[in-house]
């Protein structure tokens, strides 16, 4: 009985670090907790971030252990890339934004238009959205753009009409060695353009690359144990949809 115990524990310990290394090296599942990434990340979407894409910090392991203050096997990341990374108010709170601006650049927004080293960022609105996100929580009306930065990134970005707050804004300056980011849905989200609150991200706090969405449930539908509510809840179109 005693060996059959220790064999056990044995493999749960094995069954532990392999997990341990797939989620350090490879891949970390996320939930997407809020809207700031509408529409192109939902409330209730899980995806997997690759932990290799831009190389390795103590923010790859789990509670990012005060180990080192380096980063091995380092990527750069590219202008348009969805990524998770650490707050640098505390340097443990996850979040998700698009990588707007690299070291060096300025970002500024002139009359509800996005600015990149003073060229504007290309956009087309779409006509007809589907307007069901409301802008995140807040039910006012939203225009959907196609934006193209300079390095040909597609990707959908909503506009709340009736937030005026970002029609215009100072010029960011984005130190060495740090990043801006912005989240889609650009009226409900907190990012890189709060100083005081996210800001400029070091490159060290970045924990990986969004990949795919592999489970998508819609919790105002239903929980997901709630399997007789599956047929709403569950967004089965979003599945192992590749993220852009």
């Amino acid at each position: 009985m005693r060996k059959k115990i220790l064999e056990n524990l044995k493999t749960l310990f094995y069954a532990l670090i392999i997990a341990l290394i797939i989620r350090s090296l490879l891949f970390q599942p996320f939930l997407i907790p809020s809207s700031s990434m509408e529409p192109n990340l939902l409330v209730g979407d899980r995806l997997f971030v690759s932990k290799y894409s831009y190389g390795y910090s103590r923010h790859s392991l789990p509670f990012s252990p005060k180990i080192t203050n380096r980063r091995y096997f380092d990527k750069k990341p590219k202008r348009g890339d969805v990524i998770v990374f650490k707050t640098p108010t505390d340097n443990r709170t996850d979040f998700i934004k698009r990588l707007i601006g690299l070291p060096g650049d300025e970002i500024q927004f002139i009359n509800g238009n996005l600015y990149i080293n003073n060229h504007q960022v290309i956009k087309t609105k779409i006509k007809d959205f589907n307007s069901k996100y409301n802008c995140g929580n807040v039910k006012n009306n939203c225009d959907a753009f196609i934006e193209k930065l300079p390095n040909g990134v597609i990707y959908v970005a909503i506009y709340n009409q009736e937030d005026k707050r970002w029609n215009d804004s100072d010029i960011y300056k984005v130190p060495e060695g740090h990043y801006f980011f912005l989240g889609d849905n650009r009226d409900n989200s907190g990012d890189s353009r709060y100083l005081s609150g996210v800001g400029y991200v070091n490159f060290n706090n970045l924990v990986g690359k969004a990949q795919i969405i592999f489970f998508s449930n819609n919790k105002k539908e239903g929980y997901f144990l709630q399997f007789w509510k599956w047929n709403k809840s569950v967004r089965i179109n979003r599945f192992f949809k590749k993220i852009r």
